[in-house]
């Protein structure tokens, strides 16, 4: 749980509400995730996960986006209580940190405004900053500490007060671009040198990790990224990086909305159709959306595979056609459509048992499921690769109705 954090004033308020359409772009890009504690979602996650800790209905993740959206766009934090009280109301959210005192839904309603417009504007921010443009004449960034904190945090004093100066390229600044922390009022300005006394060298150990915090001196647990520079990270690389933590609302909740992430180009059906040609061998592999019933899975193919995503390598449909055709005892080939239900075939199987490993050596898989009464028989390869943990389809088999 965040600490209490000192209230924006204002001003400082008025001017993260004055939106631009980088800020609001990047908010409207993230995708509603359920979540059962606040850290579920970790550091450069936060650039594609819209959440609020313990609400795990749509609905309600759904209405406080939208009011979390209108102050974005310039709503002030009263209409948000407003808002949230509603949304509360309608869904029936109890159990929430700070409900039940004035004071406790009064801090968590500010943490909740006050965060969110601080990173969607720090991020649209990161966007500026890096604009071609303005790097061709100001390719350094200088940090700077707002002098108005009640009780300033040390480190970001001391980096404000030796106004540190470094090119907009540093690893540094992908750990400590501001805000830093929970009410952390710093920011950077985007400069064309270093000038007489500007700290030029980021100070000692600043790479280094708290074990209390697993993020560096000065930095705040979960802020020890910069908002806006992961937002062509895909999203199952934060997944694999084990840097979104999940029940099974989230994993259902990502599989549902997957395909606005990974495959905006096509569905499975005509994914098929083209993988049919021979173009289509030595394409990328359609992902299907993550697994969900990792338990059942997991058993039989005696690796956890929590986190794992359902692929259609591009070779497949190929495959299929050409060794699972009519064989004369009720066996139809599988047609284009008959892809799209690879997911459900998989999440909600009636059986997964373990099969014989495959040419590669890897584990396999063999899921059954009866849909609309036709049985389909589906192997699946265990892909465990850092960058590629996933369960690949090898073969399909669908027996027709009698």
């Amino acid at each position: 749980m965040p600490a209490a954090t000192t209230p924006l004033t204002a001003d400082e308020l008025d001017g993260l509400r004055q939106q631009f359409q980088q800020q609001i772009d990047f908010l409207r890009a993230k995708l509603n995730l359920p979540s059962e504690r606040w850290d579920d979602i970790k550091t450069r996650a936060n650039d594609k996960a819209f959440y609020v800790a313990g609400a795990q209905k749509a609905d309600l993740l759904a209405d406080l986006r939208k009011a979390v959206d209108k102050s974005v766009g310039g709503g002030s934090i009263d209409a948000f209580r407003k808002d949230f009280a509603e949304a509360v109301r309608k869904s029936g959210w109890s159990g929430w940190a700070g409900q039940g005192t004035k004071a406790g839904e009064a801090w968590r309603t500010r943490v909740i405004y006050q965060t969110n417009i601080a990173t969607s504007h720090a991020a649209g921010r990161w966007q500026q900053l890096n604009d071609p443009d303005l790097v061709a004449v100001r390719p350094f960034w200088q940090y700077i500490h707002s002098d108005s904190v009640i009780t300033p945090r040390p480190q970001h004093k001391a980096w404000g007060d030796s106004r540190l100066t470094l090119p907009r390229d540093h690893p540094f600044w992908r750990s400590h671009f501001p805000p830093n922390g929970w009410g952390c009022q710093c920011r950077i300005k985007a400069v064309r040198a270093p000038t007489q006394g500007d700290a030029t060298q980021p100070p000692e150990g600043w790479d280094t990790s708290d074990p209390k915090t697993d993020a560096p001196p000065g930095i705040d647990k979960g802020w020890n990224y910069a908002p806006g520079a992961n937002t062509d990270t895909s999203l199952r690389e934060l997944v694999q990086d084990k840097l979104i933590t999940y029940p099974e609302a989230i994993a259902k909740a990502l599989s549902a909305d997957i395909n606005r992430y990974i495959n905006t180009q096509e569905q499975a059906t005509a994914f098929a159709t083209r993988a049919l040609s021979a173009g289509a061998v030595n394409e990328a592999p359609l992902w299907q959306g993550f697994v969900d019933n990792a338990d059942q899975i997991s058993a039989a193919a005696g690796i956890d595979v929590k986190g794992y995503f359902i692929t259609i390598p591009s070779d497949t449909p190929r495959h299929i056609q050409k060794n699972h055709g009519t064989d004369g005892s009720g066996q139809r080939p599988a047609t284009p459509a008959d892809y799209e239900k690879i997911a459900d075939l998989l999440n909600e199987a009636d059986s997964i048992v373990a099969s014989s490993a495959s040419r590669q050596g890897n584990r396999t898989i063999v899921a059954t499921k009866t849909i609309d009464g036709e049985r389909y028989r589906a192997v699946f390869e265990v892909l465990t690769g850092r960058s590629s943990k996933a369960l690949a389809l090898l073969s399909l088999v669908i027996k027709t109705k009698k």
